[in-house]
């Protein structure tokens, strides 16, 4: 305890006796209540990044450590029946907090920018009425679910784990 006291003492004092600020890229920020964001997350990347990337990571590799899915094989779920409501109906996507047109955007932009391979042929893009049709029958049991349509890829010989 001793040591972590001297260690804040030292760090006011490198402040030259003053609070410490916050700094990014060698910019001051000075600490407001309630501030905008300078950074407003407007493209569809930013928000996959924001609100996505923090699991599945920025490549959408996912994680097998972490039980955390690879969006880039995302394509092969709309192969199977139920699974294009499977990927927009996970807990991930709907307790986001991103609205229905930026759910559907979101997720188009995976499909068209991580997992291309994966996309079928007659793929047809999400919108925003879809995903809102979604949010009114949430995924009770996402294991089962998925551990349902993953034995049906493997019947049907789609490449999904």
């Amino acid at each position: 305890m001793t040591r972590l006291r001297g260690f804040a003492l030292a760090l006011l004092l490198a402040g030259g006796g003053s609070v410490l600020q916050a700094q990014s890229l060698g910019r001051q920020a000075v600490p407001r209540a309630q501030a905008e964001s300078v950074a407003v997350t407007t493209s569809v990347r930013s928000q996959y990044v924001v609100h996505c990337a923090g699991c599945h990571g920025l490549d959408g590799a996912g994680s097998r450590i972490g039980n955390v899915p690879d969006m880039r094989q995302l394509g092969h779920f709309l192969r199977l029946p139920g699974g294009r409501e499977f990927v927009i109906r996970v807990p991930g996507v709907m307790g986001s907090g991103l609205n229905d047109r930026q759910v559907a955007d979101v997720t188009n932009w995976v499909l068209a920018t991580l997992a291309p391979a994966s996309l079928p042929a007659d793929h047809v893009p999400y919108d925003a009425a879809e995903v809102q049709r979604a949010r009114r029958d949430p995924l009770v049991d996402v294991a089962a679910a998925r551990a349902g349509l993953l034995e049906e890829a493997r019947r049907r010989g789609v490449p999904l784990d």
